[in-house]
């Protein structure tokens, strides 16, 4: 509105009143600057007037305004001469205000953090404000939660309280919406939103680590922790160290190791060869551990457990009979501690008297948590004390758990080493030496052979546990590289990046490397240093599964004898299943050649064309795990075994070998038996498949065979990962032997095109033949007289000429493809043509005969190439121009003495 309400009202008085003009007034003047206001006159006489507005007042730009006004009169006639003024009056003006402006918050969004557990007067407090000018509507007069079924409430001052005991829980952050009002009951434009977060009770310990890591077989390594770092609550801490524990116990023999045979364990780890294998698998030669209770479903270790009745005699031809002052013993040992309070001695080996006494002349046992090694030395050696039983004390021997212990005995020094780490005997007992005498002495593994002294010979100190790959090297003994090298471990723990550490983090690993110990004195650094601890397995093909982790943590306070308490972790990495490889032999299945070759120095290498792959199946990323490809795998074999099938071999007229050229610059050994051959060790598949190209079969007796038939299958990792079936027949190709009969039929031979003689054998044309004339029979009957007469004389010269000429027939090269070259030939003449033109024929015939042979020879020698292409490659050029030359004499003098019907 633009009239001012005045109190008192705007009247000016003057004293010449009634008297016209001088007693009236006419005016009311405002003096201040950008006054916005006018004063008019009502009513002349009277003196009335208001104060108006010249345009928009607005209280929030000025709410208050003082100015002084005047009034004047009319002065002494209508002119307005001579106005006398007024005094002078103040006047004070104050705008009204409007509410026309909603409430508006501070900020756009609140955000605050609660305890769990605790009751808050006030978590946070929201403030609203207002753009009117007067108290009335520019107060905010009340807020109000917005968002229902919260347990939060806000009072008239914006400040927000919990109503009840909040869980981390239950809810990590509420967010709730806000609004607020001035005192004339104007709502706030926009609600405004609180975000309050719920923070668990501050515990000290570590935070931002997951319970479960899945490692990928074939990625290296893997962070275990990326995000892990430690709470501490704001306490100042001096030193923080942290233990970091793989636990792979469960898994083979404590982790994962190689599971190779023990033999190509120790090929691989450069041992010395000559051990004696007294735990084997069970097979038909080494069946003295068959009746052992095995524990192989352990990734192909192959382990046995004793419980204490279980024991195997070591036979005679096995046992190493040249123990001298320096020999290794090893094996590996699970052990608990042993029952009862007076616990009896649990042999691992021993070697006692057969029969008639019980003596021990060494062993090997574990005694109440002690593990003993004797050895007695015999009486004809040295006849004073010497020492006889060597004594080790060790928290391994009973804590459940795998471990390799090696004995190097340098007589009279005997140290032990068990995980790579040597030991001296804490006691050493001396002995006298043992009478010799001709008792046989009996080796045993699980127990003690009592055979004398007693009703009946039995065993008796039985061991309790597990072993696996207990051997005994006679002649030498091992070095600390080789026996670190036969139980190291392929997973263990790793820290990456470790020059990007800070140079106070101490840190080291156990030589197993399934501990690790990080140290330092800030707890950022020890943050940073713990997110590069890392989880490697090298194996190619690694054992799945899980694996624990257990963290332990002390920290170290300033000043203070009660410090933080860091809770343990409990985590696991698991091991996910690796993909596993299809080892594949592949190659030519049939092979055919004649007996001759079999007979020669070399013999034939019947898998010259054998070759070996391995692939796995992988899943295409971009395609999805639907559309799975094959991808070749190189990877190690150790072992090929080449077998026969059917009856075994015939040494005396045959032979299956391999010669030690074959096998120099690479990891390979070869065993044979009348069963086959067998190549062990560990190393590439090419090296296999160069190694089996080399074995050779040989008879020089092969008369009576007319196949052989060969199975190779190879495997990797001890028989977890076994390839297919190959197998190969060798048929033996002998020469057509010559009938007497001579009307028969010849079969042609396959993939041979029939060659279709002509009647007129002397000419290509083709004649036609009709029915012989009646006058023409009684020639036709000389002449097969005549054929009769050259038949039996030919089949005689043959029979005496391969009497004389038999062992030059054997030692012929000739390819089996020719052989149908010797066989009878019927010949039919035209019984028109006179005797002359017989007489004629006769050397015709020899002569196209000789030119056939030629060129039926060149299509033999050609199917010969196809099929027997990897022999010839071991030929010179000349070698086959000369063995060609002399076939094709051969060829010609046996179609000569082939019998023929003229």
């Amino acid at each position: 509105m633009d009239t001012v309400l005045l109190d008192p009202p705007l009247v000016a008085l003057d004293k010449d009143a009634p008297v016209p003009y001088a007693g009236e007034i006419c005016a009311f003047k405002i003096y201040g600057q950008d006054t916005p206001f006018e004063a008019v006159v009502l009513n002349r006489t009277s003196g009335e007037g208001v104060l108006r507005a010249r345009g928009p007042v607005d209280c929030e730009s000025q709410k208050e305004y003082t100015f002084i006004i005047q009034a004047y009169d009319c002065g002494v006639g209508p002119s307005g001469v001579d106005w006398k003024k007024s005094h002078k009056a103040v006047v004070h003006i104050q705008v009204d205000d409007v509410n026309e402006f909603s409430p508006l918050f501070r900020e756009p969004l609140y955000r605050s953090s609660v305890i769990e557990g605790k009751i808050y007067d006030s978590i946070l407090q929201v403030e609203a404000w207002d753009q009117d000018c007067s108290p009335q509507y520019s107060q905010i007069c009340n807020y109000e939660m917005v968002t229902a079924g919260t347990p939060f409430a806000i009072d008239r001052n914006g400040n927000i309280r919990n109503t009840e005991r909040l869980t981390y829980e239950k809810q990590q952050s509420y967010r709730i919406m806000v609004s607020a009002f001035d005192c004339g009951q104007k709502r706030a434009k926009a609600d405004v939103a609180v975000l309050i977060e719920v923070k668990p009770v501050c515990k000290p310990g570590w935070q931002g680590w997951n319970k479960r890591v899945d490692y990928e077989p074939g990625t290296g390594s893997r962070q275990l922790f990326p995000k892990m770092h430690l709470e501490t609550c704001g306490g100042p801490l001096s030193g923080v160290k942290a233990i970091v524990q793989l636990q792979t116990n469960h898994i083979g023999k404590g982790c994962d190791r190689e599971t190779y045979s023990e033999k190509s364990l120790q090929k691989l780890c450069g041992a010395a060869s000559g051990s004696t294998d007294l735990l084997p698998a069970p097979s038909a030669s080494t069946n003295w551990t068959a009746s052992l209770v095995t524990d192989s479903s352990r990734d192909s270790d192959l382990i046995y457990r004793f419980d204490g009745r279980q024991a195997a005699n070591v036979p005679d031809h096995v046992v190493p009979q040249n123990l001298t002052d320096q020999f290794t013993l090893a094996t590996w040992m699970k052990h608990g501690p042993s029952p009862g309070l007076r616990a009896e001695k649990e042999t691992l080996l021993c070697n006692s008297d057969k029969t008639e006494m019980n003596r021990h002349h060494y062993s090997l046992y574990v005694h109440n948590c002690r593990l003993v090694f004797l050895l007695r030395r015999d009486f004809s050696q040295l006849d004073t004390f010497r020492p006889a039983e060597f004594h080790w004390k060790l928290e391994q021997i009973c804590d459940k758990e795998w471990h390799y212990y090696v004995i190097n005995v340098e007589f009279p020094a005997v140290t032990l080493f068990v995980d790579g780490v040597s030991y001296e005997p804490y006691l050493v007992t001396d002995d006298w030496p043992i009478h010799s005498s001709q008792i046989d002495t009996q080796l045993t593994v699980g127990a003690c052979w009592q055979g004398g002294e007693v009703s009946n010979p039995r065993f008796t100190q039985y061991f309790h546990g597990s072993l696996s790959g207990l051997t005994i090297r006679p002649g030498r003994i091992e070095t600390q590289k080789v026996i670190s090298c036969l139980q190291a471990c392929k997973e263990g723990l790793d820290i990456n990046s470790l020059e990007s550490l800070a140079k106070d983090i101490k840190f080291h690993f156990n030589p197993a490397q399934s501990v690790l110990v990080v140290e330092g004195e800030d707890v950022d650094n020890i943050n940073t240093a713990m997110t590069k601890v890392s989880y490697i397995n090298s194996r190619q093909f690694p054992t799945s599964g899980l694996r624990r982790l257990h963290i332990t943590t002390s920290v170290q306070c300033f000043g203070e004898d009660t410090c933080l308490t860091i809770p343990d972790i409990k985590a696991m990495v698991m091991v996910l299943q690796p993909s596993e490889p299809r080892i594949t032999i592949a190659g030519s299945n049939r092979l055919v050649r004649p007996g001759s070759e079999l007979q020669g120095a070399m013999g034939v290498a019947p898998f010259k064309e054998l070759f070996i792959t391995s692939t796995v199946m992988k899943g295409d990323g971009v395609s999805g795990p639907h559309r799975p490809g094959v991808m070749e795998l190189m990877h190690n074999l150790d072992y090929c075994d080449v077998l026969v099938i059917g009856d075994e071999l015939d040494l005396d007229r045959e032979s299956l070998e391999i010669r030690h050229s074959a096998l120099l610059g690479k990891h390979l050994d070869a065993t044979n038996s009348t069963s086959g051959i067998s190549i062990y060790g560990v190393d590439s598949m090419a090296h296999y498949e160069q190694a089996l190209k080399q074995v050779r079969y040989r008879n020089w007796k092969p008369a009576a065979l007319t196949e052989r038939r060969f199975r190779i299958t190879c495997s990797e990792l001890n028989g977890r990962y076994t390839s297919n079936e190959f197998i190969l027949e060798l048929s033996v190709l002998h020469r057509s032997v010559l009938v007497e009969h001579v009307n028969h039929m010849v079969a042609q031979p396959q993939l041979m095109r029939p060659v279709h003689h002509p009647l007129m054998i002397h000419t290509l044309n083709s004649h036609t033949t009709g029915a012989a004339p009646p006058t023409a029979t009684v020639i036709i009957v000389v002449c097969i007289a005549a054929l009769v007469v050259i038949v039996v004389i030919g089949v005689y010269r043959i029979h005496s000429t391969q009497q004389n000429g038999s062992k030059e027939d054997e030692e012929d090269t000739k390819d089996p493809e020719l052989d149908w070259d010797t066989s009878a030939l019927n010949i039919t003449i035209n019984p028109m043509e006179n005797v002359q033109e017989s007489q004629m024929l006769g050397e015709r015939v020899k002569v196209e005969e000789r030119e056939e042979v030629d060129d039926e020879e060149q299509v033999g020698g050609a199917m010969s190439a196809e099929s027997d292409n990897s022999d010839e490659e071991e030929e010179s050029d000349e070698g086959r121009q000369e063995e060609a030359t002399g076939r094709m004499q051969r060829g010609q003098h046996e179609w000569d003495k082939s019998s023929m019907t003229h």
